[in-house]
């Protein structure tokens, strides 16, 4: 799954800690999920549409869907 979770936390300006905290994960969840290793909980998905302000699949998006969902932004 990919996904522009890094992108919008270096917006915010936030270390991955910042992120993590915010989250209720720990700093290694974000670096995975940042790297698209681990895919999130639906929690985790929730909750980083609620702190971006965005909907979860602006965020996380499948691959064969990421390019075209990019061209939208």
């Amino acid at each position: 799954m990919k996904n522009i979770l890094k992108q919008l936390r270096e917006n915010k300006q936030w270390t991955q800690k910042e992120l993590s905290t915010k989250l209720g994960v720990s700093t290694r969840t974000i670096i995975s999920l940042e790297k698209g290793y681990f895919n999130p909980s639906i929690k985790v998905a929730y909750k980083c549409s609620l702190i971006f302000g965005c909907p979860m699949e602006k965020i996380f998006c499948l691959k064969e869907n990421y390019y075209s969902d990019m061209e939208e932004m």
